[in-house]
């Protein structure tokens, strides 16, 4: 059964509290999350003390965004270990919860792989379970890392791009310090430019059907200072018409091995308007997103979700439930059946570049991702 609870709740506002932290009370072990289903209204840490309530945070979307899940997966092999579960059993149910998300997926693998070989060194089952966390840790700090590096590496493109230094960005779904150890991917980079004085405006799209760009990124733009506006994921296309977006900036979930892109649905059409409109889309996104393994965006599965995301209405405010929770108002007649998909694919032809830690990408070619998984640091999605 799963096991979560809710230990502190604070009022509205960035508090500054982590989006994940491994903590060690009198009573064993826990992964502690900051529930993301309740904000901006609420700031909640959900508390999980095994796998499977950390599987319910990250199939209801408690704990999301690539880079995050996969330190999620990297700590939920530890917490196992500490917990004294079985590790395999606990890794499958990991790395299961959400298909798309390659992430998630490495970051079990690294642990678990690290717990495996501990064992097989002869060391007891709490030593190795010591080794799990060891390499979640080590995750979390060369995600911080890999944050920083993009943020910088995505500030000289723009620069490149843009000279003139006054950028007017659009972004989409949340990319921040809430999908992160550091300061995000794409939302990085904009706050990047933020610090430097040039970003003039940060455009956020809702991102239904759950807002995720209502209800978290302009949480995190606000508490950041940023000059930022809200637009309906439909009124993009007048933007683009009004000459009012300088550049693209969005964060992925999967890049196949062609360079096609999975990122939270509605990434899509705003790849065709930069197309046609003649603005840079770019991807910023950690080399550990990068899946060679995966040919082409055809090859990418598509996480479907519940059709009460799109026809029933929930705030954080409803008791018992966050957005998605599936418990709100009725927003569509009794019966009516949603297409749902969480995610789009995005082909390379319409990605201008790839921001990594490694450096940027452009034109995006499978031969110049293979590049970049050969030099990076960290060890590459297989």
């Amino acid at each position: 059964m799963a096991d979560q609870d809710v230990r502190t709740t604070m009022g509205p506002g960035p508090s500054g509290i982590p989006s994940l932290r491994w903590d060690e009370p009198p009573e064993g072990p826990v992964l502690v999350l900051l529930d993301q289903t309740r904000l901006p209204a609420e700031e909640v840490e959900l508390v999980c003390t095994d796998v499977p309530g950390l599987v319910l945070a990250i199939q209801t979307l408690a704990v999301r965004g690539a880079p995050l899940l996969g330190l999620a997966g990297a700590y939920g092999v530890a917490l196992a270990a500490a917990r004294g579960y079985d590790v395999d059993e606990a890794a499958a149910l990991l790395a299961g919860a959400r298909p798309t998300a390659v992430n998630l997926g490495y970051g079990v693998r690294l642990a678990a792989g690290a717990y495996r070989a501990a064992v097989e060194k002869g060391v007891s089952r709490a030593e190795a379970g010591a080794v799990a966390l060891a390499a979640a840790k080590e995750l979390h700090r060369a995600d911080a890392e890999a944050s920083a590096r993009m943020a910088r590496h995505g500030l000289a493109l723009l620069d490149e791009l843009l000279p003139g230094g006054s950028h007017r960005i659009l972004t989409h779904c949340n990319t921040g310090r809430l999908v992160s150890g550091g300061e995000g991917t794409a939302f990085a980079v904009a706050l990047a430019a933020h610090r430097a004085g040039r970003l003039r405006r940060l455009w956020v799209d809702e991102t239904r059907p759950l807002l995720q760009g209502a209800r978290l990124t302009a949480y995190e733009a606000a508490g950041s200072g940023m000059a930022y506006s809200l637009l309906s994921d439909n009124a993009a296309g007048s933007l683009f018409a009004a000459g009012e977006v300088d550049a693209v900036l969005i964060g992925a979930d999967r890049i196949a091995a062609d360079g096609s892109v999975a990122n939270k649905v509605g990434s899509y059409p705003l790849a065709v308007l930069a197309k046609y409109h003649h603005v840079p889309f770019v991807v910023v996104a950690p080399v550990t997103t990068l899946d060679l393994e995966t040919p082409d965006g055809a090859s990418i599965e598509v996480e479907q979700r519940p059709g009460q995301e799109v026809t029933e209405f929930t705030a954080p405010q409803v008791p018992g439930g966050g957005w998605g929770s599936g418990s709100g108002q009725p927003v569509a007649p009794l019966g009516t059946q949603a297409y749902n998909p969480a995610f789009d694919v995005t082909p390379p032809e319409l990605v201008t570049a790839i921001v990594t830690e490694e450096g940027v990408l452009s034109p995006v070619t499978g031969g110049g991702l293979r590049e970049l998984c050969a030099r990076s640091r960290q060890v590459t999605i297989s």
